[in-house]
């Protein structure tokens, strides 16, 4: 059961600033593309075409250390921290390449919803997907590796 991803990008033009340092609120789009790309390593998709669940995210949050500037090259560390019984806890380290650093540390807290209904509900996450799933070490998820 993989309890961690990494994903590799370059910083494109179009989300820097004037300054050519990356807009913060990129930093969301790189853990959720990474997240995304976790799931389809696990043969998922975070909007499957039968589409009964969902998973909306109730909790984003993103510690910036260094800056990313255009045209540089990183990795989005994806790590499981927590897997409870309608929800999911995930640590993402943002690694500068040229050299190795922590540029961020992030968490988002995502929850399984059925979307079949009128109103969205929490609902227990499927096995199959649950069984995919596993925390990641704490030295992992405490230390940025």
């Amino acid at each position: 059961m993989p309890s961690q991803f990494t994903m590799t990008r370059r910083v494109a033009f179009s989300e820097t600033d004037l300054a050519g340092i990356v807009h913060f609120a990129n930093f969301y789009r790189y853990m959720e593309d990474a997240e995304h790309a976790f799931y389809r390593s696990l043969g998922f998709s975070v909007h499957p075409s039968e589409a009964e669940i969902g998973w909306p995210r109730v909790k984003a949050s993103c510690d910036f250390r260094l800056p990313l500037r255009f045209e540089e090259e990183f990795e989005v560390q994806v790590l499981v921290a927590e897997v409870r019984s309608k929800a999911v806890r995930y640590r993402f380290h943002i690694w500068k390449n040229e050299p190795r650093a922590l540029a961020a540390v992030g968490e988002m807290v995502v929850v399984c919803v059925n979307l079949t209904g009128e109103k969205m509900q929490a609902v227990a996450i499927p096995d199959f997907w649950k069984s995919q799933l596993e925390p990641a070490a704490p030295d992992l998820l405490d230390n940025a590796q």
